[in-house]
């Protein structure tokens, strides 16, 4: 079993560390920021031997050289933005596999986001790091790429098996929801799913990880029948203040 422990950063980043008790493995995805993760770390009497990264934005890497500097691990990066991580140490792209102890990660890459973004699928675990790619009732902006590219990516995340378990990197919930109330307004799961994360968010309570099932049930991006449809949610959802 791998321990999974989110850490929040920034104003609404989280920062996953994971650690392989069989091994004494650490690493920590997508940090932030340094001293949340040391701190965590060392208050479990973990060390950190790995870093992954997903993609380049600075709230994915800005934790990077300073946890290097203090535990000596190993960063792993996309291979398409190596140039953009420059305290990358092992490039990685679309099959590759990394490993925590004998836990088993295959990269996927899920461009859109960025031009290089990366998925980290632990198969045998029932767990994915997707990033910014996939967001619980939302899917991120396109900064560097197509909704094409986005459409592939909802249609390959939601044919991982349904009790796949998700690790996004921020709490984006409660306005994703908001937005997926008014692109579904007929969809029940969306207004009952709602009804619990606004519970959640009003006690201070995290909403992610999610599962690959309540995304296939209440996610319009995800959900979405068509690149087309999900352009036009994309860009709705940019604009949208509600």
């Amino acid at each position: 079993m791998l321990d999974i422990v989110r850490i929040p950063a920034l104003s609404d980043n989280y920062i996953w560390l994971v650690h392989d008790s069989a091994s004494g493995e650490t690493m920590v995805v997508d940090p932030a920021q340094a001293e949340p993760v040391l701190a965590a770390a060392e208050a479990r009497g973990w060390r950190i031997s790995a870093i992954w990264n997903t993609h380049w934005h600075p709230d994915h890497t800005g934790g990077n050289a300073a946890i290097k500097a203090a535990t000596g691990c190993t960063v792993i990066a996309p291979a398409g933005e190596g140039a953009k991580i420059p305290t990358a140490d092992q490039l990685v792209g679309e099959g590759d596999v990394v490993r925590l102890g004998e836990h088993v990660a295959t990269v996927m890459e899920v461009p859109a986001h960025t031009a290089g973004h990366i998925a980290y699928h632990f198969a045998a675990d029932g767990a994915v790091f997707v990033g910014d790619t996939l967001f619980a009732m939302g899917c991120g902006r396109l900064f560097e790429g197509t909704p094409a590219q986005m459409f592939a990516n909802m249609q390959r995340l939601g044919a991982l098996p349904p009790e796949t378990i998700v690790y996004c990197a921020h709490e984006y919930t409660q306005s994703n929801g908001r937005y997926a109330l008014v692109a579904e307004p007929g969809n029940p799961e969306i207004v009952a799913r709602m009804a619990e994360v606004d519970r959640a968010r009003a006690a201070g309570e995290a909403t992610v990880p999610t599962t690959i099932a309540l995304e296939r049930a209440t996610n319009p991006f995800l959900r979405a029948a068509s690149v087309e449809i999900l352009a036009e949610r994309r860009a709705a959802k940019d604009a949208f203040r509600g």
